[in-house]
């Protein structure tokens, strides 16, 4: 598989969806968790997400539970509190892996195209982002600690870059 288009993936509401659905969008791919540290990012996602989608900008959120257990809750749970307590309304896929035997082919895929500091490939925490241009080819990968609101030119870029 050579671009993001070429994937699919079920959304919170359980219906596998092709990625192709967001063919000529800059994205950004995030795997979210509920309880941790950086789940208020959650708010910047939403902000970047809903100032920039007119341009082209969508927000791909998916849960995981593989670092400290701080995502425990099932899909039905997850959607209730990003509802509520953040009032997410970009997309939300069902709960992954993102490393190990059972990683999401997208991940195996998003981590192959853009491995992480020294080179490894491996998801280090919750909240790690990649940012996918209009051509469904990974641009950039960011860690933790990266806020979205610090990501705002690179998306601003990519969304100005020639198709």
């Amino acid at each position: 598989m050579s671009t993001l288009f070429d994937f699919s993936a079920r959304d919170i509401q359980g219906t596998e969806l092709s990625l192709d659905t967001y063919r000529g969008r800059v994205l950004l791919v995030v795997n979210v968790a509920s309880k941790c540290g950086f789940t208020p990012q959650y708010t910047g996602l939403e902000e970047l997400y809903r100032s920039l989608r007119d341009d082209g900008f969508t927000v791909l959120g998916f849960p995981c539970d593989q670092f400290g257990h701080q995502e425990p809750g099932d899909e039905a749970e997850i959607r209730s509190f990003c509802a509520t307590q953040y009032d997410i309304t970009f997309p939300l896929f069902a709960k992954i892996d993102v490393n190990g035997a059972n990683a999401h082919p997208l991940y195996r895929w998003l981590k192959g195209e853009k491995p992480g500091v020294f080179g490894t490939e491996g998801i280090k925490w919750n909240f790690t982002k990649f940012l996918v241009g209009r051509d469904g080819q990974v641009i950039k990968r960011y860690g933790p600690t990266d806020t979205p609101a610090g990501l705002k030119d690179d998306v601003v870029q990519a969304l100005s870059a020639p198709v």
